[in-house]
């Protein structure tokens, strides 16, 4: 027979059973309130810590504006004021004037013939060691290298000549090839001197059906200017494209490489791909053939093609990369890795004394991403010659300070050289006078491609002129 408990019995067995239910749910609480409290003191370091980033990433954005301001007031000083190597570490101060944190910089110069300034800004705050952001950018001054095409007169783009770049010229263009990107013109209308009638707009087309005449809607026409057209707009100073020859001349004497009169018709150059030159000396050039002759009555007119030369010597490229020749000179060859001015000019200054570049073989380059970089400056014209290749490439930057960059006028009597079948210019073209390697009897290159070389804009050949604008970002990286 099974004895019941009483009632007092089973009152204190519920007691016994209180504490234990008791010591449970405090467990779970104290697990509970230890699990949020953990959390909380994880969320708590979180936001801590992205604040503490986000603190670090403004110190180190402030870095970087520092030395903007820096180079807007000394463009040419990479070492921040005290003439030696970095890292160079400021202090910041919040607002009130209390030291919060500080940023560490490192500038890389530019590499010769660059403007690309190289800044690693480095954000820390006082606080939190183990907390930094780290911004890397680059700022340039652009170059006057912004078209793949510059006249400072009236200039034709004939049919057959497709542009890959700008095209802006002080005086009016008629258009009739293909044109990539924008044509523009600093004139509203202008007096086309190939033909009667009255005037065009500043930039035109006689691809049919040819454009109306002012004051006349300007048309679309996307199948030639397949970018648009713009005029007026504001003039380029072509002067300081130009560049002062005396200064390079100066520059290359005390540390690039000059070379003076040459005695008798100037000096072929042949460039190497391992940093190296030839030097000629031309002896004599090409006569013209018989009934060959300057009709068109242009001046320095002549085969400008060489018949002898003898070789001087072999010669490292610069360092600084400019190469003076007072007298004329033929260009031709590969570089690899090389940045290079070649200038050509005679002083005093004299009209009848200018001095021409010439280029009749392939000049080319290595590398297309801005590391080889060439600059042919002429104190008059930049030549295509009569004996010039058939299928013929430039890679340059081509000026003709007081002339003309183009092939000079060659008939039919002067041999199967008068028509060539295409030339290829990879840089740019800036022209004083009228450029063109064609005529429109048909005569000269039947094809010519001009590509702008986007590398030049930033990074400019040695010496090239720049434009007075400050220092701008192109590029910009959050590297931690």
């Amino acid at each position: 027979m099974v004895k019941r408990k009483s009632k007092s019995d089973r009152l204190e067995s519920q007691r016994g059973q209180l504490p234990l239910i008791i010591l449970l749910f405090s467990a779970i609480a104290m697990v509970i309130l230890s699990s949020f409290i953990v959390w909380a003191d994880a969320n708590l370091r979180a936001v801590t810590r992205n604040s503490n980033q986000a603190l670090a990433f403004s110190i180190a954005e402030a870095g970087v504006e520092y030395y903007r301001w820096h180079l807007a007031h000394a463009k040419q000083d990479y070492q921040d004021g005290t003439g030696g190597p970095g890292p160079y570490v400021h202090d910041y101060y919040d607002k009130s004037g209390l030291k919060i944190g500080k940023f560490s910089l490192e500038i890389t110069p530019p590499a010769i013939g660059t403007t690309v300034v190289g800044i690693k800004s480095t954000g820390t705050v006082d606080w939190d060691a183990s907390t930094s952001k780290v911004i890397e950018v680059k700022m340039a001054i652009p170059s006057f290298a912004k078209y793949a095409a510059l006249t400072n007169a009236n200039v034709r783009f004939g049919e057959g000549t497709e542009v890959f770049g700008e095209i802006h010229t002080n005086g009016g263009i008629r258009f009739d090839g293909v044109a990539h990107n924008l044509v523009t013109s600093a004139l509203q209308s202008y007096d086309d001197p190939d033909h009667s009638g009255g005037n065009e707009f500043g930039v035109h087309t006689h691809v049919a059906p040819t454009d109306p005449l002012p004051p006349a809607a300007v048309p679309s026409r996307p199948t030639v200017f397949m970018a648009g057209r713009q005029f007026p707009v504001p003039g380029i100073d072509f002067n300081a494209l130009t560049q002062n020859l005396s200064q390079i001349k100066s520059s290359a004497q005390s540390a690039g490489f000059y070379q003076g009169p040459s005695g008798s018709q100037g000096y072929d150059i042949v460039l190497k791909t391992n940093d190296t030159f030839d030097l000629y000396r031309v002896t004599s050039l090409v006569n013209p053939p018989g009934g060959c002759n300057n009709s068109a009555n242009q001046s320095s007119w002549g085969t400008w093609s060489i018949q002898n030369e003898t070789l001087l010597g072999n010669y490292a490229f610069p360092t600084n990369g400019l190469i003076f020749i007072e007298d004329h000179v033929w260009v031709r060859g590969k570089v690899d890795e090389a940045r290079l001015t070649i200038a050509s000019g005679r002083f005093p200054d004299n009209t009848s004394t200018r001095t021409n570049i010439t280029v009749n073989s392939d000049l080319t380059y290595t590398n297309y991403d801005g590391r080889d970089v060439i600059s042919l400056l002429a104190q008059r014209n930049l030549n295509i010659g009569l004996r010039s290749s058939n299928v013929l490439r430039v890679d340059a930057a081509l000026i003709a300070q007081n002339g003309r960059v183009g092939r000079h006028y060659y008939g039919s009597s002067c041999g199967a050289e008068y028509i060539r079948s295409t030339i290829t210019s990879y840089g740019m073209i800036a022209s004083n006078e009228r450029y063109g390697f064609a005529y429109t009897n048909g005569t000269g290159y039947q094809t010519r491609n001009l590509y702008y070389d986007a590398e030049l804009l930033y990074g400019p050949p040695p010496s090239f002129p720049l434009t007075d604008e400050n220092y701008q970002q192109i590029f910009w990286s959050e590297t931690k």
